[in-house]
């Protein structure tokens, strides 16, 4: 695939999986993300090669089925004031939980009108590529949450990492042994620096996160951390990319045969230009200094 172009399923049709990532299981890669036409807000394809990518279903839309966990949280999927009558759901992440045998959705929720509700919102279902129930939307211990991701470190514990304080911080929660609530807030990171986009990953036993600065829909220069420990200390944020990251904003990171590559979206700006955005692929290396880079590449390599 060409990055930056429109990338097509098996059957013709626009890939709309924005903000989204990509879970392997069984053999199976399941791409999901925002998917923003009619009554949809979550759409899941499926690959074995990455390259090939096969329609599932609407994982999540305004007639998803609902049901209280034990945490009791707002269960709308549609809002009578917006446009519509939808709400918003941004950036989600879906991930298995190996002792419960869920697949678990975490999202940014909104009300459709405004960004000042700042939620995360819930969905699990017993396979990868559709039956979903939709678990509500709630602030952790109270704080906003936005941009948004799902990390299990290499001890095994999974995160849920999330801009708070209207974007001025990002947060670290570690998520319940269910996956369906928050445990604890282990770690609150670049306090005031307005980081937005969190993608993980792990090279050489440490963690990587890249995230974007807050400029609405125009792209802007990517910034690296790296950590021992995730619930640790992280160092100083330091350039990745171009200054615009090659018109792209990170999505999630996936790696694949030993390669790390960076999956970020090209927006195309809100209301009917949501609907040109594209993605662009790049392999993450690193240089004689340890540190991580990325080139421009027009194919999009593993994809």
């Amino acid at each position: 695939m060409i990055n930056g172009t429109p990338y097509l399923d098996t059957e013709g049709n626009v890939i709309h999986a924005h903000g989204g990532y990509i879970m392997q299981h069984e053999g199976w890669y399941y791409w999901y993300g925002e998917d923003r036409r009619d009554n949809i807000y979550v759409s899941c394809y499926k690959s074995r090669d990455l390259k090939n990518w096969q329609f599932c279903s609407h994982i999540l839309t305004t007639e998803t089925p609902t049901s209280h966990t034990a945490g009791k949280f707002d269960l709308r999927l549609t809002n009578p004031d917006s446009d519509k009558g939808k709400v918003n759901v941004e950036r989600p992440k879906v991930i298995y939980n190996a002792k419960t045998g869920r697949f678990v959705l975490w999202a940014h929720w909104e009300n459709g009108v405004n960004y000042l509700d700042a939620r995360c919102c819930i969905a699990s279902s017993d396979r990868p590529d559709g039956g979903f129930t939709y678990h509500g939307s709630f602030n952790p211990y109270g704080h906003m949450s936005r941009d948004c991701t799902l990390f299990t470190d290499l001890e095994g514990d999974t995160y849920f990492i999330s801009a708070a304080r209207d974007n001025a911080d990002l947060h670290i929660y570690r998520l319940t042994e269910d996956f369906l609530n928050v445990d604890e807030h282990v770690r609150t990171l670049f306090q005031h620096e307005y980081r937005e986009a969190p993608a993980l990953f792990t090279y050489n036993g440490e963690y990587y996160m890249i995230s974007s600065y807050c400029t609405g829909w125009a792209p802007n220069q990517a910034k690296w951390s790296k950590a021992s420990r995730i619930d640790g200390r992280w160092t100083l944020l330091e350039d990745i990319g171009d200054e615009t990251t090659y018109r792209s904003q990170s999505a999630f990171m996936l790696e694949k045969d030993g390669k790390i590559y960076y999956v970020g979206d090209r927006w195309g700006g809100g209301g009917e230009k949501y609907f040109t955005s594209t993605y662009v692929v790049l392999e993450v290396r690193f240089g004689a200094d340890g540190k991580p880079y990325m080139d421009w590449c027009e194919d999009a390599g593993v994809f």
